[in-house]
């Protein structure tokens, strides 16, 4: 088992900048290492967006078309934490974000269906 807890949302103006973070606690037996983490985003009435995945066995990293080149998903595996640095924010980048995983090694990210979620933390951008 693995919980998840995000934190780092706010508002900020378009064209600035949040880092998210994701702090993982996992059940003894297992260890952050062993999974790969993901972000998800939700505005209310869409669906959900799979916005980033970092695996755990090469650190591959993967992003949605909508994200790449303005956000970077890193984990620091002694801290059991991974990070979105999100840059260049826009608008339609408002949403809560949810710190994810499918307790896989690595991302399946054409095809990603966490079973695990943070509570989420609100990320609002002003035009």
């Amino acid at each position: 088992e693995v919980q998840l807890a995000e934190s780092g949302g706010g508002l900020v103006q378009a064209g600035g900048s949040l880092r998210l973070s994701c702090v993982a606690t996992v059940a003894s037996g297992s260890t952050f290492d062993e999974y790969a983490i993901g972000w998800f985003r939700e505005v209310l009435g869409k669906e959900r967006e799979a916005v980033s995945c970092i695996s755990s066995s090469d650190g591959t990293t993967y992003y949605a078309d909508s994200v790449k080149g303005r956000f970077t998903i890193s984990r620091d595996h002694a801290k059991n934490t991974v990070y979105l640095q999100m840059n260049s924010l826009k608008p339609g980048d408002a949403a809560v974000y949810y710190c994810v995983t499918d307790l896989q090694e690595n991302c399946d990210f054409s095809a990603y269906d966490p079973v695990s979620w943070g509570q989420g933390t609100q990320v609002t951008v002003s035009a």
